[in-house]
């Protein structure tokens, strides 16, 4: 299948194109940058130049593939608002132009809602519905495609998204904990964060753009339960600091939205992805990236 991506150079996005060209697929990427045009190039996908408010070329690429992967974001935690709106309107872009083609049409999102300490399975609806909403409510809204005739599949990533190279929430913990003194934790460490390797995420979204049915819910979830406090302490061991327990609303103010976050009890379960797809995580457990000192250099 030719699969056009958005997002293609981003983290997880970079693997995902990896993981289809190694299979016998062809990528087209979207590409904001020149240096980012240069690195899919590089791995022999083919480039379309566009960044997530150029709708014209997101239509574009939907147009020309036979599966798309939405995995663009513009992750601006300062200005929630037109990072929601961004995503819904692309996610609306490409639903509309897969209307009646029955293509496959993956998009982002998350496990990260609470749900009062139970773990968030692929059967349990995302509560967030609307243009207001976390990510312009995109998962329901390209759900709502599937009923037009587009083989919608979400794909639910864990909270955490590791491996080497990565620059997301671990790293900005890391950095923190460095420039602080001390990795902090809400109250004991007793909540519990899901997570998985990259690239075991990328082989879960080439299965189910091969495999999945339309609708089908897909979480990338390797491990369930981590505790918050274990990874703050494999953090505080790397860097040679100790760990300071803060409430969860001094953990927000010093950390901002990632500290909201990483005071939530997040767990999550994969059962029904893994039976499905035939999809068996490989790839390091967290506190092992952690404690590899991936995250310190």
């Amino acid at each position: 299948m030719r699969v056009f991506i958005t997002g293609a150079s981003g983290w997880i996005g970079s693997h995902t194109t990896d993981e289809l060209l190694a299979n016998g697929h062809t990528v087209l990427g979207m590409a904001r940058s020149e240096a980012s045009e240069a690195t899919l190039r590089a791995k022999g996908a083919e480039v379309l130049r566009g960044d997530l408010d150029d709708l014209d070329a997101i239509r574009r690429g939907a147009a020309q593939a036979d599966a798309v992967v939405h995995l663009a974001n513009k992750h601006d935690f300062t200005n929630q608002a037109a990072t929601n709106a961004a995503e819904r309107a692309a996610t609306q872009t490409i639903g509309d132009a897969l209307v009646d083609t029955n293509k496959p049409f993956v998009v982002a999102s998350g496990t990260a809602f609470p749900m009062g300490g139970t773990p968030v399975t692929e059967d349990v609806q995302s509560p967030f519905v609307g243009p207001d909403a976390p990510r312009g409510g995109s998962e329901r809204l390209a759900l709502d495609y599937v009923d037009r005739g587009v083989r919608t599949l979400v794909a639910r990533f864990a909270p955490t998204v590791h491996g080497t190279g990565d620059h997301g929430f671990i790293r900005f913990l890391a950095d923190s904990a460095r420039n602080g003194g001390a990795a902090l934790v809400a109250g004991d460490g007793a909540a519990r964060w899901s997570a998985v390797h990259v690239t075991d995420a990328a082989r879960m979204i080439r299965l189910g753009i091969e495999q999945a049915p339309a609708g089908t819910i897909m979480h990338a979830v390797a491990e369930g339960e981590v505790r918050t406090g274990d990874i703050a302490a494999a953090i505080a061991d790397g860097l040679g600091l100790a760990v300071e327990s803060v409430t969860p609303q001094e953990l927000q103010e010093r950390y901002g939205f990632i500290g909201a976050v990483f005071g939530m009890d997040l767990p999550a379960r994969s059962d029904r992805t893994r039976e499905l797809l035939g999809w068996e995580p490989t790839g390091p457990t967290l506190l092992d990236d952690i404690r590899s000192g991936s995250y310190f250099s």
